[in-house]
């Protein structure tokens, strides 16, 4: 049946909102792969904690600016959840970025993909909330592909990527804290308050360590300027934008293409390459990170919707 005139505009247009939207999703999507690469190189001429302290302090004046009014507004026990999901956005960066010094950024980037595969296995097990068995397989998966990717018992980073580890489950609780707190209070508020507690709490711990130092070299400038206004600020706005314009499926799998970027940039960039343990470990994860951001909508919404 052919649409009136203005109706057929009308979809027209918003079926180009969706593909400009899911192409800037892409965007993204290679822009935080690619930050496992430069962080890498970063922290090599920086102290770890003065990097970060610089990288979130300015993302979080960048966001603090456009979210002001909401700032000003923002009651105490907003200010008190805010500080909450920072305590687990600064957990889950300060690992990632000292792991980044002990492992392969492509490691890295795979292994942090799991907070999606951990995040309802740590609201079934810490908030009673029901995962299905889906969310267990993937774990289970997971962890198999995490050994494997590890070095399967032979060449472990032990240190590397465990620390990475914890950056999967410091942000897989940073969304649970994350979940309940945006029920009740501006998005973009709660963006800044986490944001500048990370930075000002990393330019302390720099400053008392006598780590805090101006950024000299090239690679440390063009390392924050990716980070923080790219991968940071606009970042989360494209993804702010993309979950109002755009399926929520396409957005999940998008987005899930995170750690395959940052294996792409790795050997790209770094020349790392992964045995062939290592990329059966890698094709895990990724299989269960697609399987948890899915099924749900699968199992809900039918196939996925066209653009």
């Amino acid at each position: 049946m052919l649409l009136p005139a203005t109706e057929a505009g009308a979809g027209t247009g918003a079926r180009r909102r969706g593909h400009l939207t899911e192409v800037a999703l892409i965007g993204i999507a290679a822009i935080w792969g690619l930050t496992f690469v430069m962080v890498q190189d970063a922290i090599a001429l920086i102290p770890p904690m003065a990097f970060l302290g610089y990288r979130f302090t300015s993302a979080g004046l960048v966001v603090a600016l456009v979210f002001g009014r909401g700032l000003r507004r923002l009651s105490w026990s907003g200010w008190r959840a805010g500080a909450l999901m920072s305590v687990w956005l600064t957990a889950g960066y300060i690992t990632q970025t000292l792991g980044l010094a002990r492992t392969t950024a492509s490691n890295a980037g795979f292994i942090t993909g799991l907070f999606v595969v951990l995040t309802p296995v740590f609201g079934a097990v810490l908030l009673g909330q029901r995962a299905g068995a889906p969310a267990w397989a993937a774990a289970g998966a997971s962890t198999v592909g995490l050994f494997l990717l590890s070095g399967a018992g032979k060449d472990v980073s032990l240190i590397g990527d465990g620390l990475v580890v914890l950056t999967a489950c410091s942000f897989a609780l940073h969304i649970l804290a994350t979940d309940r707190a945006v029920e009740r209070y501006d998005v973009g508020s709660l963006l800044g308050v986490q944001l500048l507690g990370c930075g000002v709490f990393c330019l302390a711990v720099a400053g008392l360590s006598g780590d805090l130092e101006v950024p000299r070299a090239a690679p440390v400038w063009s390392a924050l300027a990716v980070t923080s206004l790219l991968a940071t600020a606009l970042g989360f706005f494209v993804q702010t934008y993309a979950q109002r314009h755009a399926p929520p499926a396409r957005t999940a799998l998008i987005l899930a293409s995170e750690p395959a970027f940052a294996g792409l940039f790795a050997f790209l960039l770094n020349g790392e390459t992964l045995t062939i343990a290592g990329w059966i470990g890698a094709l895990l994860i990724m299989t269960a990170i697609v399987a948890v951001e899915l099924i749900p909508y699968l199992r809900t919404r039918g196939p996925l919707p066209e653009g």
